[in-house]
């Protein structure tokens, strides 16, 4: 039986680096805190609990969601929760928000899937793997609210990818 497509799945290219970014503030803002309060002779054991729970919480909110998909599924990551979305049986497609939007996937199983569409513009294969799913629950008659926003995504998303051909080319 031969598989078609990649055999592993496609993830945010740029996740590592933001992680990275994520761990980086965090352990200076760690490390300034203790090193302050050291400094200031008020340094104690429970106040420097305080410092790492404080850190561990900005971790928790820097760092980025891991956004990985296949053929049919896409998965959303957090620091606590893990969610997925068949691509090929959803039902809706919204998006929220104008200055920080995000779009929300609903699947005919019911499961509920938030991301962020900078990740999509900035992985075209994650955007491929969601473009091909949606069209297969358009096929099949599930996704009835949200073709028009992919739609207008797809072209956004194909305009920056060739302007960035173009631009890499010495064409623009």
């Amino acid at each position: 039986m031969r598989r078609r497509g990649p055999l592993n799945p496609t993830g945010d290219r740029h996740w590592r680096g933001s992680a990275r970014f994520a761990v980086g503030c965090t352990l200076t803002f760690l490390g300034m805190t203790l090193l302050v309060d050291w400094d200031a002779g008020t340094l104690t054991p429970p106040r420097a609990l305080l410092w790492a729970a404080l850190s561990a919480t900005a971790f928790a909110v820097l760092l980025p969601r891991r956004v990985t998909a296949g053929r049919g599924w896409l998965t959303v990551r957090g620091p606590l929760r893990r969610h997925t979305v068949h691509t090929d049986a959803l039902t809706a497609v919204r998006q929220y928000g104008d200055i920080s939007s995000r779009l929300v996937l609903r699947d005919t199983l019911g499961h509920r899937v938030e991301i962020d569409p900078r990740v999509l513009l900035a992985n075209p294969l994650l955007w491929h793997e969601l473009d091909r799913g949606a069209r297969r629950s358009t096929e099949r008659g599930t996704l009835r609210e949200g073709a028009e926003m992919l739609e207008r995504l797809g072209r956004e998303i194909d305009d920056s990818t060739a302007r960035a051909v173009l631009r890499a080319s010495g064409l623009s």
